[in-house]
């Protein structure tokens, strides 16, 4: 069982308004509710402030973080756009009623409710300001203290802001992107990890930069989507490369067109047409490499091979021992 808590909040009644919170909120939550074929992921729980009659008071937003973690999950996600605040007592997560920073839901109240959670794992994703001392207790020089199968991602470190653009949040409009695939596997597994790579990646040098604290175990995959390559010919990495450091010998019969060929060349045979197919396919995703030949139409042609790539050497590890 996947259960997410989804908290965007543009209203606030003593502070200023946002004005992408609530849409990401939104956004967040369809993605999240389906995996990319269309089966169920998570069950997910939004509540957003949009106004004086929709509002997520701070007594509302603790009690919902409370019930997240106190259920027994294989993942519980918190996720919230909303503002933050930060002093020398710690981080706060604002609620529409906050007068003050310190009125807030305080980020050391989430992190002990998601470390004495019993789910298997717990995630939590912030897109507010200074969210990025959320784990770290406020006292200078202590490290961050997360449970086992405990994961922060957050939109900024503790002294930056998380910033809004067209509308949206910056983090979130990354992080949507990810989980709609951009930050996927061979596999098509999207991992907390591989989301806060890609929303890195995303960002320069002088942008706000997220940051990911994590204390797993255990592989955790957010949401599946369609692979890139199917998985029985990704399997064939072993047929095809019985050993690491192996190359594949290539002839002109594995080359389908005839255009380019000449007359003493062996013509076409099926059975190797079939596999440089699927050779191409893996040149195309970086797991095999031509050698000596600028491309795999070259390496075929004259006779040449081609061999695995780092990336391909771990897939073909992870196909040895039965893990894909």
């Amino acid at each position: 069982m996947r259960m997410a808590l989804i908290v965007g909040i543009n209203h606030y009644e003593h502070g200023g308004s946002l004005y992408g919170c609530v849409d990401d909120a939104h956004a967040v939550k369809a993605v999240l509710e389906r995996h990319g074929d269309g089966s169920i992921n998570f069950d997910c729980r939004m509540f957003t402030g949009t106004g004086p009659t929709d509002r997520v008071d701070r007594s509302l937003l603790k009690d919902r973080v409370n019930d997240l973690f106190t259920a027994q999950t294989d993942i519980a996600l918190f996720y919230f756009a909303g503002h933050g605040h930060i002093e020398a007592t710690g981080g706060y997560l604002l609620a529409t009623d906050s007068r003050r920073g310190d009125e807030g839901l305080s980020l050391s109240d989430v992190l002990t409710m998601a470390n004495n959670s019993p789910s298997r794992n717990k995630i939590i994703i912030l897109d507010s300001c200074h969210s990025g001392i959320a784990g770290t207790p406020p006292a200078p020089g202590n490290l961050a203290s997360l449970a086992e199968g405990l994961t922060i991602l957050t939109a900024s470190s503790a002294e930056q802001y998380a910033t809004e653009e067209n509308d949206r949040g910056v983090f979130t409009t990354l992080l949507v992107d990810a989980l709609h695939g951009g930050a996927s596997n061979l596999t098509g597994d999207i991992t907390p990890g591989s989301i806060y790579a890609h929303v890195d990646q995303s960002l320069g040098a002088w942008e706000q930069r997220p940051i990911f604290k994590t204390n797993v175990r255990q592989f955790v995959s957010l949401r599946k989507v369609s692979p890139p390559i199917a998985l029985d010919e990704l399997r064939r990495l072993t047929e095809l490369f019985p050993r690491q450091g192996y190359e594949f010998e290539l002839d002109p019969s594995f080359e389908p067109e005839s255009k380019g060929r000449d007359a003493d060349m062996p013509a076409p045979v099926p059975e190797n047409t079939r596999k440089f197919a699927v050779l191409q396919r893996y040149n195309r995703l970086n797991l095999v490499v031509p050698v000596d030949a600028p491309h795999m139409w070259h390496a075929a042609m004259q006779s040449k091979s081609c061999r695995l790539t780092a990336l391909g050497e771990h897939y073909r590890r992870l196909v040895e021992k039965k893990r894909i």
